[in-house]
């Protein structure tokens, strides 16, 4: 079909270019066909055939495929936007998920570590009272063994102080006092201090 309409189109404006080729035997100037006043009524026939073959033919094949692949598109990019608003959702969603469950998280963790701490006081508080015990009770144990040595070293230096003290007087005087008087000197100047 669209051979034929081209044939019929083509076939007048060929036969009108041949005319307009040939200059008239008159030897007047020939005019531009497009402009030649006895050709306006074939020009615009011409034009309407042509004009409606060319709206038909845009009308029914050309329009049409335009419009379905405009369709396509349209129908093409509003998936894509509801698919791209899904998984925006999606997103949204496991990143609220993500935030409640780290949140979550350091809950427990802050709660691990605040039993933890406070497990660790309570060992630590345990192990010093045991430390603090241990070292009364050797405290006890050492001031206790001061106290056995200061006394049997006191009761060395009375017996030795006796001694001397009898040995001093015996020296300067040539007399020597009894063990019971030179004790009594030593206790003596022992309770002074």
């Amino acid at each position: 079909m669209a051979g034929f309409v081209a044939s019929v189109l083509t076939a007048p404006l060929v036969v009108s270019a041949a005319g307009a080729a040939t200059p008239s035997l008159s030897g007047e100037k020939a005019a531009f066909p497009p402009f030649d006043v006895t050709t306006f009524a074939g020009q615009l026939f011409w034009l309407a055939i042509t004009f409606g073959a060319l709206y038909w033919l845009m009308s029914t094949i050309a329009l049409p495929r335009v419009g379905a692949i405009l369709d396509e598109r349209a129908t093409t990019i509003a998936r894509d936007l509801d698919n791209a608003a899904q998984m925006q959702a999606k997103a949204e969603a496991t990143a609220l998920a993500y935030e409640t469950a780290l949140t979550e998280a350091r809950k427990n963790a802050q709660g691990i570590a605040q039993a933890a701490r406070d497990t660790s006081t309570k060992a630590s508080d345990a192990r010093r009272h045991t430390v603090e015990g241990e070292l009364a009770a050797k405290l006890a144990q050492a001031e206790a063994t001061i106290a056995a040595t200061k006394t049997s070293a006191m009761t060395n230096v009375r017996g030795l102080g006796s001694e001397v003290a009898v040995a001093i007087v015996t020296k300067l005087t040539g007399q020597t006092p009894s063990a019971t008087e030179a004790s009594e000197a030593v206790d003596q100047v022992l309770a002074r201090g």
